[in-house]
């Protein structure tokens, strides 16, 4: 096996970018004002993000993992996060046993 130099130079600057797009993030927020509509706004960008990750994969891949979402979804009103996340993978693994 041989490393390329190509793909290591990109691997490097993808890294570079993702550690500097996270480190100006946390000391440019700190430095912003915001009030009212525009924290809220800001506030909710976490949450959005996961959205957008799990979404695809809860509606794409089949209906075990649908399900488990809903399971999971309601686990998170009620319960800490560690027990949410215990059922998730619970829910989802014994739903694709019983799922054809």
């Amino acid at each position: 096996m041989s490393l390329d130099s190509h793909v290591v130079a990109a691997i490097l600057a993808m890294a570079l970018v993702t550690y500097g797009t996270r480190l100006a993030g946390i000391f440019l927020s700190g430095r912003l004002n915001l009030t009212g509509r525009q924290k809220a706004a800001f506030d909710a960008i976490p949450a959005a993000v996961l959205v957008s990750v799990i979404a695809p994969v809860a509606l794409a891949t089949g209906p075990a993992e649908t399900v488990a979402t809903v399971i999971a979804g309601i686990s998170a009103t009620r319960m800490p996060l560690l027990v949410t996340i215990l059922v998730g993978v619970a829910s989802v693994v014994l739903l694709r046993m019983a799922m054809p």
